[in-house]
């Protein structure tokens, strides 16, 4: 493809080839991905609009935090969506995001590519990647949600914060090069295959989640966004994509939060 880095033709490609009729936004140097495609979205740019950067000066990361990343060596994007789906279903799309995105870069890098839940993309218990979703409700419907996706694809150990360096990794690290592009294309692919109208959404993504999942079978620790932990074992992820853990007092469902997975462990889940 020339470059390894993502430019407004390569992006233009890869969107086409996904099947995707929306026009592509490409920008060197952006805010925020997320911020640029809520905009849109906000302007009446059609679903599947998809922003993607070289460069983030103030990147969004989970809970408040700030997405890390060096220019030109991560796969920063989003995807403008405007889903049949009812509200109460809308967190099930981040699941789907971290699904298709893993197995985007497993089929591509081989790197065994997982998802710590809720929205992480790791490799063993070192993170690659992560998704960010934002929605609009309106009247009790969705009205657009954006999905924003960073991958740490060419980044190097010295590319990563000196704190960051022992739980943080990319494909490159991994020993795996692979053009942005491409994983443009896989993701979307699996991202449009994911979202369709009911029945079969809900299932559809649980199944494809769940063959991903790393934190399932595992020993883990969540915090909820106010405070309560809860330890125990990771059994399932229920309907609404909340974590099921089995603990000493009974399961409990943990629908938002963050979790650390306790003891060693490895990525499970199936090729394929």
């Amino acid at each position: 493809m020339g470059s390894d880095t993502l430019s407004q033709d390569s992006l233009r490609a890869a969107v086409r080839a996904a099947g995707i009729d929306a026009a592509p936004h490409f920008h060197e140097r952006v805010p925020s991905t997320n911020t640029e495609a809520m905009e849109l979205a906000e302007a009446g740019a059609p679903g599947w609009t998809v922003v993607a950067a070289g460069h983030q000066t103030e990147g969004k990361g989970r809970l408040g935090r700030r997405w890390v990343e060096a220019p030109g060596k991560a796969l920063l994007m989003s995807v403008l969506l405007r889903p049949p789906i009812a509200p109460e279903e809308a967190p099930l799309l981040s699941l789907l995001a971290a699904a298709a995105m893993a197995d985007a870069c497993r089929q591509l890098s081989g790197a065994p590519v997982g998802c710590k839940w809720p929205n992480d993309l790791v490799i063993g218990d070192r993170k690659v990647g992560g998704v960010l979703a934002e929605a609009r409700v309106e009247a009790g419907a969705v009205a657009h949600v954006v999905i924003g996706t960073g991958v740490n694809v060419g980044m190097q150990a010295e590319d990563f914060p000196e704190d960051l360096r022992k739980t943080a990794t990319s494909l490159a690290v991994e020993g795996q090069i692979v053009h942005p592009a491409l994983l443009v294309r896989g993701y979307l692919e699996r991202l449009r295959s994911g979202i369709r109208p009911e029945p079969g959404f809900a299932s559809g993504v649980l199944a494809a989640y769940r063959k991903r999942c790393v934190s399932l079978r595992r020993s883990v620790r969540a915090t909820t966004t106010d405070g309560v932990e809860v330890e125990g074992l990771a059994v399932d992820v229920d309907p609404r994509g909340g974590l099921v853990i089995e603990a000493h007092d009974g399961r409990h469902v943990v629908a938002f939060g963050e979790i650390a997975h306790l003891g060693a462990g490895s990525v499970v889940g199936h090729d394929g």
